[in-house]
């Protein structure tokens, strides 16, 4: 109740009663004569427009909040999966030296045959295991005899000279395997490349 409020109680009522009685608020200006009705109506009308200013105000600060944290969400969401993509590539490229392994060991025919069939059977199994679970991630092997060389997938260390011109600016000899994962190059393939003479 405001200082420009005045209760009336009614006249057989006296203040501090405990019956059920209606009372009246009657508005008032500062010496306490009533106000008229125009006055009053001015004074609601000021009334209302404040609180709907702090309404507004309220509802703003509330949306402008709720638009933060669907940013943060979204921001955390892509750091998280930034964050898993740097990781899975750290441990995919600690396990390039596991790869070149097995590649250099099955790579030479001759000694892998003399290996107990068994034996060789269940390390291939192994290494074949390890691929799927690793190219399901986007991981990929790249580097072949015959694919035209690209300065962004491949490491010439070496050139080989060829007479035939279609076989030129063409992978000659794969010396070390390139790995991808997803579209970026873990390892360049290090390659002899044909040069026509």
């Amino acid at each position: 109740m405001n200082d420009e409020d005045v209760v009336v109680y009614p006249e057989e009522l006296e203040p501090g009663t405990n019956e059920d009685q209606d009372v009246e608020f009657v508005a008032s200006d500062e010496e306490g004569a009533e106000l008229g009705s125009g006055q009053k109506m001015k004074e609601l009308r000021e009334k209302i427009k404040a609180l709907e200013k702090e309404k507004q105000e309220y509802l703003d600060g509330w949306q402008r909040s709720r638009a933060d944290y669907v940013n943060l969400q979204k921001t955390t969401d892509e750091d998280r999966k930034r964050m898993r993509g740097l990781i899975e590539e750290n441990f995919i490229e600690d396990l390039l030296p596991v790869i070149d392994s097995f590649a250099m060991a099955m790579s030479n025919k001759e000694a892998w045959e003399k290996v107990d069939a068994t034996w060789r059977t269940g390390v291939e199994y192994i290494y074949q295991q390890m691929m799927t679970v690793l190219k399901d991630r986007g991981f990929a092997v790249f580097g072949t005899v015959g694919e035209p060389f690209d300065p962004l997938l491949h490491e010439a260390v070496s050139e080989t000279d060829t007479d035939d011109a279609a076989k030129g600016h063409t992978v000659s000899a794969v010396l070390q395997q390139g790995y991808k994962l997803g579209d970026n190059v873990l390892r360049a393939a290090r390659v002899s490349v044909y040069k026509a003479v």
